[in-house]
């Protein structure tokens, strides 16, 4: 059994982080800015925080395994969290990045493509930036994971394909994943890391 820290855990993403692992039997501690969002379930402590406060963040992160962040990057600050994690004296810590920072087959980012496509998603930039920002970590054992081009609510299958930093498509020129089989992916890190100090992608 693992303990976690989830922040950001009534997420799209989060949610999903959280279900997959208690369903693994590991520890949760379950953070969110609005607590009564959740209600009790066995393995999982609920704590309202905020990653503005990084005293009572650290507070909260402290005597766990592993801090998952998976948060709104346009609204939290990747040096908040990482103020409170390195308080906390936990060392390893997952972020959960956006597709916009991942390399297309031309080289450029899937974040250039969108933006010629007049796509500017509001989390895309800020999430690159803040990838940029754990790539400088030394002091900490960190991974990112970043979804494909598409990550909707569907089916928990378990089959996908791992990537690094390139942005995964199938046959048919798709790039994506559900919510739910992204989870998987995420606590299979949490269980057997295999990217330290790297980011990986998951996708079909």
């Amino acid at each position: 059994m693992t303990t976690i820290a989830l922040i950001g855990s009534t997420g799209n993403i989060g949610s999903h982080v959280l279900d997959e692992a208690l369903s693994r039997k590991h520890s949760v501690t379950a953070i969110t800015r609005d607590a009564s969002k959740l209600k009790p379930r066995p393995g999982m402590t609920v704590k309202q925080g905020s990653t503005t406060d990084a005293e009572s963040m650290a507070a909260i992160l402290k005597g766990h395994d592993i801090v998952v962040a998976s948060v709104k990057w346009n609204e939290a600050s990747v040096h908040h969290v990482l103020d409170a994690v390195r308080k906390s004296g936990v060392k390893r810590v997952l972020f959960v990045v956006g597709a916009g920072s991942l390399l297309r087959a031309d080289g450029r980012t899937h974040l250039d493509h969108m933006a010629d496509r007049g796509i500017q998603p509001p989390t895309s930039k800020p999430a690159s930036l803040a990838l940029e920002e754990v790539r400088k970590i030394k002091d900490l054992d960190w991974t990112a994971i970043s979804p494909p081009a598409s990550i909707q609510p569907g089916d928990r299958t378990g089959k996908f394909r791992l990537g690094k930093d390139q942005l995964l498509e199938d046959k048919n020129g798709e790039s994506r994943i559900s919510r739910e089989d992204f989870a998987v992916a995420i606590v299979n890190e949490i269980e057997k890391p295999k990217h330290l100090r790297k980011r990986f992608t998951a996708a079909y």
